[in-house]
């Protein structure tokens, strides 16, 4: 879940609980979209995303309806959705904080209606009441979907933010191509590193338990494990990794896999310690 409202102009990157996407004024037509993610799995368990309803970019042309200007545009964002933290990390190594200001959400799903039962993303009501997470001082939004219902009155889709054989394999084949490069494309860090980061980062505190993912830990690949430490050193990405809200929200916000959201207390991995990726530096 990440939108982008800019200002006086309304411009958004929501997307399926997850990603990120512009638009500017309301339409006039209705949407007809799933509403959570579980309504976009398959009956082979296939996951089959909705598209995106909003689709509009920043542009470097000055004559755009969403020019690149500082302080023109704000970002949401979960930090326990892998999504909305790809946007946070591509903030935070280009240095962009004081152009584009950011607000977390709530780590847990709550009631967005008072009287309906749609669980999402909502605002804490001040700054102490759930450390990590900030009110919305830009639109006075009380949940992610009155930003979205703000966007568009008539807006109907969902309010953001997998198969284990092939998934191990996928991690096997990593493995073996960071035993030979620093990044996956090569000596530099790449959009593909920041997408494969923020699986990894979620996989052994959450994944191998909540999603019972449980045949190999990242910790026991040699080499995912290093690239790990070394990504989340990089100056600026740790700050864009809460694990408190990350297990937060997993744990607690999924009760037909978690019905009494226990939270395990571990494992606690130190992902400052040092790695070994300084040799492909030479």
């Amino acid at each position: 879940m990440i939108s982008l409202l800019p200002k006086p102009q309304l411009a958004f990157r929501p997307q399926n609980k997850s990603s990120f996407l512009l638009f500017q004024h309301p339409v006039k037509y209705k949407f007809q979209m799933a509403r959570s993610a579980a309504e976009e799995t398959a009956d082979s368990g296939a996951f089959s995303r909705t598209p995106s309803s909003f689709r509009n970019i920043i542009s470097r042309d000055p004559n755009s309806p969403f020019p690149a200007e500082p302080g023109r545009y704000h970002l949401y964002i979960a930090y326990a959705c892998p999504w909305a933290c790809r946007c946070l990390s591509y903030l935070k190594i280009k240095g962009l904080e004081k152009a584009i200001a950011f607000t977390p959400v709530k780590p847990k799903w709550e009631k967005t209606k008072a009287d309906e039962e749609h669980l999402g993303w909502v605002f804490p009501a001040s700054d102490t009441e759930d450390p990590g997470a900030e009110p919305d001082t830009v639109n006075g939004a009380k949940s992610i979907r009155d930003l979205y219902e703000l966007a568009n009155a008539n807006y109907s889709g969902k309010y953001s933010v997998p198969a284990v054989k092939k998934l191990f394999e996928a991690l096997d084949r990593c493995e073996e191509i960071l035993s030979k490069q620093r990044y996956l494309c090569g000596s530099a860090l790449t959009e593909a590193d920041i997408r494969l980061f923020v699986t990894l980062i979620r996989f052994d505190e959450v994944y191998t338990v909540h999603f019972k993912c449980n045949k190999k830990m990242v910790r026991e690949y040699p080499n995912l494990f290093n690239y790990t430490k070394d990504i989340f050193q990089t100056p600026g990405m740790s700050s864009t990794v809460n694990m408190d809200h990350i297990k937060r929200h997993y744990y607690g916000s999924h009760p037909s896999i978690d019905p009494l959201g226990i939270i395990p207390a571990g494992p606690c991995v130190d992902y400052s310690l040092p790695h070994d990726r300084d040799r492909f530096s030479a």
